[in-house]
């Protein structure tokens, strides 16, 4: 089977997944809904706290930080009768990111763009229903928007949300939709409402913009990149104060930018496929473009993304490979 369709069996069995026809073991779904509530690992949470953030039965949550504390995912703390991240979790991830180079490279990307806009940009994966910071960068002189590595951030209200449901195949994007209407109603409505808007701007521009969706004061650009390593679209994003950019400058001056940043970070991607953490690449800076530049970004010449290919191409080619949630 070619890599082609390969990936769009992969696509086939997670849309079916979004559509409740899956086979999905509750129990470890519920599992890592816990985990989830864990925001960084001075977290501390009891058992109704968890219940609250995850929506489940206290009596469930309990089961099922009884059996995290034994495995060592969670540790209990007896005076606060709270839990917080265990031993195993953190040895988990700190095994998954080792070897930073290929993040290294992403954060020194990152910085170029951050060094030419006073904003925050970040490089973003998808995780449910949020996207979650696995680098960022900003400058000296960034005001506004002040996340980091491990935030957290909506779908539903974000240019990375937008840029990133809209990269998603037809089907797969609606059942994620779908879902989120069941499980989150009170935001879901706003995605829903732009969606369309959102799919037929990333045809024809490559990105997608955000403004004062997610805050009246921060207005986003945000790109979709193909990860080859995740089989899914990741986002390179930024956010940037409204009162000094403006829907007009996003589109003329902020964009070019972040499609430029978002073939760097493909191509670092793809070249690092299979060795994600330990493959050699050399960076070379950004171009560095002038703030009063009025040029309107033409589709076929400034975005060369197309998810999964071996080479860049036009962003009339963006198409989802992945519904990972």
């Amino acid at each position: 089977m070619g890599r082609r369709s390969e990936r769009l069996s992969k696509q086939g069995m997670l849309a079916s997944d979004l559509a409740g026809e899956g086979d999905v073991i509750q129990v470890v779904s519920r599992a890592f809904d816990v985990l989830r509530c864990f925001e960084g690992h001075e977290a501390r949470l009891g058992n109704l706290e968890i219940s609250s953030r995850c929506g489940l039965p206290r009596s469930t949550v309990s089961r099922l930080t009884h059996t995290l504390t034994r495995m060592g995912q969670l540790v209990y703390l007896p005076r606060d009768q709270k839990y917080r991240i265990g031993p195993s979790a953190v040895a988990m991830s700190t095994s998954m990111m080792k070897g930073l180079q290929l993040r290294n490279l992403i954060r020194l990307r990152l910085q170029d763009v951050a060094d030419q806009l006073p904003g925050t940009v970040g490089f973003v994966i998808p995780d449910r229903y949020h996207l979650v910071y696995l680098e960022f960068a900003r400058a000296a002189n960034a005001l506004g928007l002040h996340e980091g590595t491990g935030s957290r951030i909506s779908i539903t209200s974000t240019a990375a949300g937008f840029a990133y449901t809209a990269a998603l195949d037809t089907e797969i994007g609606d059942a994620l939709i779908a879902e989120m209407e069941r499980e989150i109603p009170e935001n879901a409505g706003q995605l829903k409402s732009r969606i369309e808007d959102n799919r037929r701007h990333l045809r024809e521009h490559g990105y997608v913009v955000g403004c004062g969706t997610w805050s009246p004061h921060i207005n986003g650009c945000a790109v979709p990149v193909w990860s080859p390593q995740y089989q899914t679209f990741v986002v390179v994003t930024i956010g940037l104060l409204a009162a000094m950019f403006d829907e007009k400058r996003l589109h003329q001056e902020v964009a070019p930018l972040m499609l430029e940043l978002g073939v760097a970070i493909g191509g670092l991607l793809e070249g690092a496929e299979g060795d994600i953490f330990t493959s050699r690449m050399e960076r070379k800076p950004l171009p560095a473009r002038p703030h009063n530049n009025n040029k309107i970004i033409k589709t076929e010449d400034t975005n060369e993304l197309e998810a999964g290919a071996r080479r860049a191409r036009s962003a009339r080619s963006v198409r989802a490979r992945d519904g990972r949630r």
